[in-house]
């Protein structure tokens, strides 16, 4: 009898590992929300091509379906990236919006409602987001959150991005700097959830929506007090996004 589970790929924090990357977040919070059956494979940064690159290979060509998204390359930089999961019938997903609009057409209950306008203003804020929090969290997650075996893949592939040591882009562009970048959009998120009055942006009704910003709520904490308490204060009331979090919260498990 084929198995009804299905894999999740996630990058470790810890040796007793646990998710604190704001992508991976998402996945897990949704598996959680339409109860399904999974498991999470971990994978250290250097890895990830490695593993997934392996798995896309051993799929024979028959299995891959030209309407089913698999664990192809993607066709930018990196080629392979977390989350994917390994779907019961042997096909595999890449990133985590598509992962919810394959999982939405195979188990539409309880509905993830992505035609909410609210999930389409929060994807827009949730770039702006981590755009404006770079400074902040790039140099932070290896001194906190990451294990040894990916800081070097970090530092490497972090510090070519932003053109700088992680040291100086902290100094030059973190700080208070980055959170008045921050703090705009943190206030705009405090509206809409205020706009049905609450716990989630429908209202009384939870959606995607809600699982993609608990992510970010869920990165903040993970990062320490100190970051998530800086975020709470910049929010304008953060009443409404510890009601969210704590609506939310059974979706961690």
């Amino acid at each position: 009898m084929a198995s009804s589970q299905y894999v999740l790929y996630d990058i470790p924090s810890g040796k007793a590992p646990v998710t604190w990357s704001p992508n991976p977040w998402k996945t897990h919070l949704l598996f959680n929300f339409k109860g399904l059956d999974y498991r999470t494979q971990w994978v250290e940064y250097p890895d990830i091509k490695s593993t997934l690159e392996a798995q896309y290979d051993s799929i024979p060509k028959y299995r891959r379906p030209s309407n089913v998204p698999s664990v192809a390359p993607n066709p930018g930089n990196p080629a392979y990236s977390i989350p994917t999961i390994a779907c019961p019938d042997g096909t595999y997903i890449m990133d985590s919006r598509k992962i919810a609009d394959s999982i939405e057409r195979q188990v539409p209950l309880p509905s993830l409602h992505l035609d909410s306008v609210y999930l389409e203003k929060i994807e827009r804020v949730w770039v702006q987001y981590m755009n404006a929090f770079a400074p902040i969290f790039i140099p932070l997650v290896p001194k906190r959150i990451l294990n040894e075996e990916s800081l070097e893949y970090w530092y490497t592939t972090r510090e070519a991005m932003v053109g700088m040591s992680l040291d100086q882009f902290e100094k030059e562009k973190g700080g208070v700097r980055a959170w008045n970048e921050v703090e705009p959009v943190l206030r705009e998120v405090t509206a809409l959830l205020k706009e049905n009055e609450g716990p989630f942006f429908m209202g009384k009704t939870a959606s995607y929506a809600d699982l993609v910003w608990f992510s970010i709520l869920l990165f903040n904490q993970k990062l320490g007090s100190d970051v998530f308490q800086e975020a709470m204060e910049r929010t304008g009331d953060s009443k409404v996004h510890l009601d969210l979090m704590k609506a939310a919260q059974p979706w961690c498990g």
